[in-house]
């Protein structure tokens, strides 16, 4: 199931945001002013606040609702499980899951989650059928894996678009890539996996190009 969900802590006001973590109270004073700084410094977001602050302009996509049973010794303990996406468009995507009793309640868990994993994503045009020189794809190949899936992005050239499954389509088009290649194998139903796959490519793309930026300031 595919859907499109406006969660209630969208109407976020930073003045009244109690922050409770030293990131967050970082982000209230100014300190800290956008997510790359966070993920140079090897942080981890902690609090959903940090990114309703950082990224008014965020967008999640609910990607799967899907129902599970846990055995007790009483009986099955049913609940839901949401795997959701948030990005805007312009280099930031996060996924999550959550297990609720109830849809809304796993929906909002999901989303929370999704902006707890938000990472920022490099760009650039790494295809040789292109050399443009401009940030419309990825500038190197970055590979992902997620229990039996596994996800290989590969930079395209200006003007394909995103050749890839839906559920990773919709999460580079929320990143903001505009041309790619996606190649996937493994278990590809499972879409939590896939994505998951995904992020982790592109986060290792983003911590590559850290690695050289710091190099380069040693030098």
């Amino acid at each position: 199931m595919e859907s499109r969900y406006d969660s209630e802590e969208n109407r976020f006001n930073i003045e009244l945001w109690e922050p409770k973590t030293e990131i967050g109270r970082r982000v209230k004073a100014h300190e800290i002013t956008s997510i790359e700084q966070i993920f140079n410094e090897g942080k981890h977001i902690r609090e959903t606040g940090v990114v309703d602050a950082l990224l008014p302009n965020l967008k999640n996509e609910v990607i799967e609702i899907a129902s599970v049973q846990r055995m007790t010794k009483n009986n099955r303990k049913a609940k839901f499980r949401v795997t959701a996406i948030v990005g805007d468009g312009n280099g930031h995507v996060g996924v999550g899951s959550g297990k609720e009793a109830e849809v809304k309640a796993a929906i909002d868990r999901a989303i929370r989650n999704a902006k707890e994993n938000i990472i920022p994503i490099i760009f650039g045009c790494g295809s040789w059928q292109c050399m443009c020189g401009m940030p419309h794809s990825i500038p190197l190949i970055a590979k992902g894996k997620c229990s039996s899936v596994e996800v290989i992005l590969k930079p395209a050239p200006r003007g394909l678009g995103v050749v890839a499954s839906e559920p990773i389509k919709k999460m580079l088009e929320l990143a903001g890539v505009k041309d790619l290649w996606s190649f996937s194998r493994g278990r590809t139903r499972a879409k939590y996996n896939a994505l998951m796959a995904t992020y982790r490519a592109l986060r290792k793309a983003a911590s590559m190009k850290n690695m050289a930026v710091m190099e380069a300031k040693e030098k």
